[in-house]
């Protein structure tokens, strides 16, 4: 594994170059960086490690920008295990949709060099080439600068899970949900998503019910802050349509059945934020509750989002998730564990959030 020195300046090789057939040699310094790229070949896609240099880069960005930390999401394991759900829409492509680094070149950003960053979304890993590599080439108008209290390895903890779960408290907020009309269930609790929505609330005063199938995260999850347990085999039987007013708002991680009884038992006029889709893209429901309890669902894209509201939500994790809690969640992986760890993910097996340090 080739070495950055952290977080400032891309790896750089001494090469031993022949000298038109000659016994001599003259050294040069080719500045190389390592990135996991996938390629397809015979119809199959594969990631491989890579070592680049800077005219590998594609052209379209005017922000050179060192990487220090990535992430690992639902999403990326998808893009690296062969690109199910064709995450990656052309190849040959560098995956990971989170990025945190230091600028190199600002181009219009106006940020100077040595600035620390944070990029989420904006199509990293399915039209631009994404964090998963010690340099990349980004356009300047994704660049956020990188919110005061939070360090480039927690941003990364933070990274598009944690951004998603800010973007679904902030749209049951804006729906009118307080702590005091009772409890709020957060599916998938003990993923990357699920952690981070069930720290924050817990620490705006909600009590937070925590589902999950993996009966080993439940002391993990009251850790959080979580005030109960709700198995999620409970929310995969076919229960009807309506039942017992349960919860006053939701967020979910993971779609399909589990999604279809939790509408069936939240309470008049409560929300579900509504960001993922673990168990399946399909919605096997009726309008039933939607129409007699006034059960609202509210889509989460946190790819396409103006910078503006992108602050916001930022501002608040810095302030309203609890960086002990953040920490305790965390595992930071060297860049050679991820390919293994993409599958793990896809598997149910990862808990919180993993941090990747592309330069370990």
């Amino acid at each position: 594994m080739l070495l950055l020195a952290r977080r400032l300046r891309p790896i750089t090789n001494a090469r031993l170059l022949e000298d038109d057939g000659s016994t001599g040699v003259t050294d040069t310094m080719t500045e190389t960086f390592k990135a996991l790229v996938a390629r397809e070949t015979d119809g199959e896609v594969a990631c491989e490690f890579e070592d680049l240099t800077a005219d590998d880069l594609p052209g379209d960005g005017d922000a050179v920008i060192s990487v220090a930390y990535s992430t690992l999401n639902y999403k990326d394991g998808l893009a690296i295990k062969g690109n199910q759900g064709k995450v990656m829409r052309s190849l040959p492509m560098v995956p990971g949709i989170d990025l945190a680094g230091v600028v190199e070149d600002p181009g219009n950003s106006g940020l100077e060099p040595g600035d620390e960053i944070v990029v989420t979304g904006w199509g990293l890993s399915e039209t631009a080439w994404g964090g998963y590599s010690q340099k990349t080439k980004l356009n300047s108008d994704w660049l956020l600068p990188l919110p005061e209290g939070i360090s480039l390895k927690q941003s990364m903890a933070i990274g598009t899970a944690g951004f998603t779960a800010m973007l679904s408290v902030m749209a049951l907020e804006h729906m009118g949900l307080k702590p005091s009309q009772g409890e709020v269930l957060v599916t998938g609790a003990a993923g990357g998503v699920g952690s981070v929505a069930v720290a924050i609330l817990a620490n705006l005063g909600y009590d937070v019910a925590a589902s999950t199938g993996r009966a080993e995260q439940h002391d993990y999850l009251e850790s959080l802050g979580a005030g109960s347990i709700v198995e999620r085999a409970e929310l995969e039987e076919d229960g009807g349509p309506m039942r017992k007013a349960r919860w006053a708002g939701g967020v979910d991680t993971v779609g399909s059945r589990i999604l279809v009884n939790t509408m069936a038992q939240i309470k008049p006029n409560g929300s579900i934020a509504v960001c993922g889709l673990a168990a399946g893209p399909d919605l096997p429901a009726t309008v039933i509750p939607i129409i007699l309890r006034g059960v609202s669902l509210l889509g989460i894209n946190s790819v396409h989002i103006s910078n503006e509201k992108r602050k916001v939500a930022w501002d608040r994790l810095a302030k309203e998730l609890p960086m002990d809690l953040l920490d305790s969640m965390t595992e930071v992986v060297p860049f050679v564990n991820l390919p293994g760890l993409a599958g793990e993910i896809l598997k149910g097996r990862v808990r919180g959030r993993t941090v990747v340090d592309v330069n370990a």
